[in-house]
């Protein structure tokens, strides 16, 4: 009997979300919790697992697509189960005819494919489930050591390779093309080049048109200016290289990240108008009393936002590490929702590759982010008139003209240079 699967609510004020990609395709067998379609909300990817197991009869949002909570998502003939759906429409929805399908073989859906070893079911989360069929690890064979026997990233790694049937194997289905209407060879499209100097096209899809959005939406509702100071990070320079030897013992890396964060809160705390969030609809900035630092990060989709959250009550070791692992996870995409969003302040830094200036655009709604730039060494007049080195750095300011004035931003980054021109404060701040 066929069973309608709709997008469930995956996350508090989330009202659609954009099919990324489908593990599998029309006439697939599918098991219960085995990794089904990847959606795409607030930049992150939630692998939403197949609530039945059965066969994928119809597959009703391509990707690309958006589809709203509760939107029809894909229908499934499920193996001795009865006419069900998961959305409110279910009555309206399962009186539909369902164009007859050929008979499920055994050898693709049989009730036994559906349960660990023909006993019970198999615990592990969707992640894990398509990282085992990568690597053709049957999870059935696998010994779970977390909680009620559920299987672990650590399990995973410890049971090898074993070759699999093809039968067993779920489908991995590319993304389908966009259809795009092809210019007239005549004639080149209104406003852009003609048909014959197009090498490729590219949809813009995903996390590039989350950001796309995001952008023209900060643009269009912010008032963006931008400040810069330089700074004399010579004494940082000198406290990072001290530090990141006994950090790096730990197995963690030591950029100078972590120390702009700490600087960072230092002025919000003395400038608080700057960790706020604008709410356009009520006319009001919203102060926020915690502390909640969005770190931009490059992967190979797009820029992403971890966010550090409680930045104010951790050590510079521990923001390292959580650094660390946010990029790492945010690069493999295995971060959750909530680990992208709720930043109060935003930095943007390229590290090596910071260049001079950079006027970085607003994480809206937020009404500031500090672009970061690389430190490099140049000779400097100093106070007593002598000339001598200095590992010199550029940080720039975007603030949102409509609630924040250039002097206050200005003391906002006179704050912030100074905590990091003399770092030993940045631990009597901590004490």
């Amino acid at each position: 009997m066929s069973y309608e699967f709709r997008l469930p609510d995956i996350g508090e004020g989330v009202a659609e979300g954009e099919v990324v990609q489908w593990f599998v395709k029309e006439g697939d067998a599918i098991q219960e919790d085995a990794p089904l379609v990847s959606v795409l909300t607030d930049k992150a990817n939630v692998e939403i697992p197949s609530p039945k197991g059965g066969r994928v009869l119809k597959i009703h949002a391509q990707v690309g697509e958006k589809v709203k909570v509760g939107g029809l998502l894909v229908t499934i003939e499920v193996v001795g189960g009865a006419p069900s759906s998961s959305g409110p429409a279910a009555a309206a929805a399962t009186a539909a005819t369902v164009p007859p399908q050929k008979a499920v073989t055994p050898a693709s859906a049989s009730p036994a494919a559906l349960v660990s070893g023909g006993g019970g079911r198999v615990l592990a989360s969707p992640y894990l489930r398509r990282l085992a069929a990568e690597r053709g690890i049957d999870l059935a064979t696998v010994h779970g050591t977390g909680p009620e026997g559920r299987i672990t990233e650590a399990d995973l790694s410890s049971a090898g390779s074993s070759p699999r049937s093809p039968a067993a194997a779920p489908a991995v289905v590319s993304p389908a093309p966009v259809a795009t209407r092809a210019p007239s060879p005549s004639a080149p499209p209104a406003g852009g080049p003609p048909a014959s100097e197009v090498a490729e096209r590219i949809p813009i899809r995903g996390i590039r048109r989350v950001i796309s959005e995001h952008m023209t939406e900060s643009k269009h509702r912010a008032a963006h200016f931008t400040y810069v100071e330089e700074v004399d990070v010579s004494e940082l320079v000198l406290l990072r290289e001290r530090m990141a030897k006994h950090v790096e013992k730990q197995g963690s890396r030591l950029s100078y990240l972590p120390f702009i964060v700490k600087a960072v809160v230092a002025g919000l705390k003395a400038h608080p108008h700057l960790n706020a969030t604008m709410d356009d609809a009520h006319e009001e900035l919203l102060v926020r009393s915690a502390y909640h630092i969005g770190v931009a990060t490059a992967t190979a989709e797009g820029l992403i936002v971890p966010v550090v959250r409680d930045a104010d009550k951790k050590s510079v070791t521990q923001i390292a590490r959580e650094i660390q692992d946010l990029a790492e996870r945010g690069r493999a995409g295995k971060l959750s929702r909530a680990e992208l969003t709720g930043s109060t302040f935003t930095i943007s830094s390229l590290g090596a590759l910071g260049g001079v200036l950079a006027t970085p655009i607003l994480n809206y709604p937020e009404v500031g982010i500090l672009g970061v730039h690389k430190i490099q060494r140049r000779p400097i007049y100093r106070a007593d008139g002598s000339i001598g080195p200095a590992d010199l750095m550029n940080l720039s300011i975007s603030l949102d003209h409509r609630v924040v004035d250039g002097y206050e931003g200005a003391q906002f980054l006179a704050t912030v240079r100074g905590y990091l021109e003399e770092p030993h404060q940045l631990f009597a701040e901590m004490a």
